[in-house]
């Protein structure tokens, strides 16, 4: 199975989306195929899975386990995969770590637990991660969430997390701050232990990436991998010029994919793909709904702006 190189997670890593039945179950044969589609995009470093683009919220554990299960066959022997750890507590972190582990992941991507909302300090944070490492030995990647949110890690915080838990060598960085996320990459990956900054900043991707980020971690991948992968190598090459004529073309499809509200992003790049002809049907589970008539028509204009849709094709299939 494939490992990301040293063990620290970097590059291009799309977060694929999950497509469900009508009846709300999991669609297993579509979601291998969107899983196979993305990871023949040259350039990528690896695929996560049972994060917020999977809808993971709204999954069971067998469920996950069923999902990771179908990525391992789909893609597992080609690319690194990175399996959210999504819990309310340590515990069943833990335990989700471990299986995660046992069934073939490449490294972990640590949501910060809900009470997290309600409060944290430093010592609750160790405590969360540390029982995540005692359960697998894997890469774990920070899930770095907003400070107004309650549940952003401080910069103290985060230094003592890596001092005192090696095996974290990552963040997602989703801190949107613009200062604040050039202190993560400046800092953190000029520690003696570096700790790499992947940014998931996908609305103003290209500005996140020049100030020197190592990698991202995108949901927006699903559909536009890539794009992203064209302005990762652009950018690593000091390549301007077709850094902003690519992200010229991100930004049509960013803008609304994280348009208001915010929640129903991962709802819109479903709609995208099932008009990419990638998946069958757009399906979401409650609490989310299905977005209206008007927004997916501006969805297929914006791919036709961007180029990824024939705007021919597209009448035809209407």
């Amino acid at each position: 199975m494939p490992r990301f190189p040293g063990d620290f997670p970097a590059g291009v890593i799309p977060a694929c989306i999950l497509p469900f039945h009508d009846d709300l179950s999991l669609d297993l044969k579509s979601f291998a195929k969107h899983l196979q589609h993305t990871a023949a995009v040259p350039g990528l470093s690896g695929i996560t899975i049972n994060a917020h683009s999977t809808e993971v919220a709204s999954c069971t554990l067998d469920e996950q386990q069923q999902v990771m299960d179908a990525t391992m066959h789909a893609v597992g022997d080609k690319l690194p995969i990175v399996h959210g750890i999504y819990a309310e507590g340590s515990m069943e972190a833990a335990r989700i770590a471990r299986q995660a582990t046992k069934q073939g992941a490449a490294a972990l991507l640590v949501f910060p637990p809900g009470p997290f909302t309600l409060g944290q300090n430093t010592e609750m944070v160790l405590a969360h991660f540390k029982r995540i490492a005692d359960a697998s030995d894997l890469p774990i990647i920070a899930f770095q969430y907003p400070l107004a949110s309650g549940q952003g890690y401080p910069h103290d915080t985060l230094n003592r997390l890596f001092d005192e838990v090696p095996t974290v060598r990552a963040i997602k960085d989703w801190c949107n701050n613009v200062p604040q996320h050039e202190r993560h990459i400046m800092d953190l990956q000029s520690r003696a232990r570096p700790v790499n900054v992947l940014s998931t900043h996908s609305s103003w991707l290209f500005s996140s990436l020049v100030l020197g980020c190592n990698g991202l971690l995108s949901g927006s991948g699903s559909v536009i991998a890539d794009l992203q992968s064209e302005l990762f190598r652009a950018v690593q090459d000091n390549d301007l010029a077709t850094a902003k004529a690519v992200n010229a073309r991100i930004r049509v499809m960013t803008q609304l994919f994280y348009a208001s509200p915010f929640v129903d992003m991962h709802n819109r790049m479903k709609e995208a793909l099932v008009l990419l002809g990638r998946i069958p049907r757009a399906v979401v589970r409650p609490p989310l709904v299905k977005i209206s008539r008007p927004e997916i028509e501006r969805i297929r204009l914006g791919l036709i702006e961007a180029k990824l849709l024939d705007a021919d094709k597209a009448m035809a299939a209407e």
